[in-house]
């Protein structure tokens, strides 16, 4: 798989095996962290995303779509994991922002180039966060 294309994948156990060597690893690992800290956000293959648990949410043509609670994505630069959840009318995963790591944080995004600079005791609280309110502003 070119890392700069979308994946032909159709399920979890395919985006993995489709992500690049140099950041399987990575994929694999996050996958079965997030699968172990909210194991009842069931895995799923969602837009191109390993999604984790859903929330009913009006797009931007106003449909009402199922969308991932918590998505991984190999990205051409680095790893996202898009952790949609609001608490007290504030992102999750910008509530925490500074605690995360050697991370860049953009309201319901975290992205970075590898596992280390994640700080994964504050991501598992992010992830229970997230569990327990899913959401977006707006939605």
């Amino acid at each position: 798989m070119n890392m700069f294309k979308p994946t032909k994948a159709k399920a979890v156990a395919e985006y993995i095996k489709a992500t690049p060597a140099q950041r399987r690893d990575t994929i694999l690992q996050l996958h079965n962290f997030i699968r172990k800290t909210v194991p009842k956000l069931k895995a799923h293959f969602a837009y191109n995303m390993l999604g984790y648990g859903s929330f009913p949410y009006k797009n931007y043509k106003k449909d009402l779509i199922s969308w991932p609670t918590i998505a991984l994505a190999n990205q051409k630069n680095y790893v996202s994991l898009y952790i949609c959840s609001i608490d007290a009318g504030q992102y999750v995963a910008e509530k925490y922002k500074k605690e995360l790591g050697k991370v860049s944080v953009g309201r319901s995004c975290i992205r970075f180039k590898k596992l280390e600079d994640l700080n994964l005791p504050v991501l598992k609280k992010v992830l229970l966060a997230a569990a327990k309110n899913p959401g977006l502003i707006g939605a």
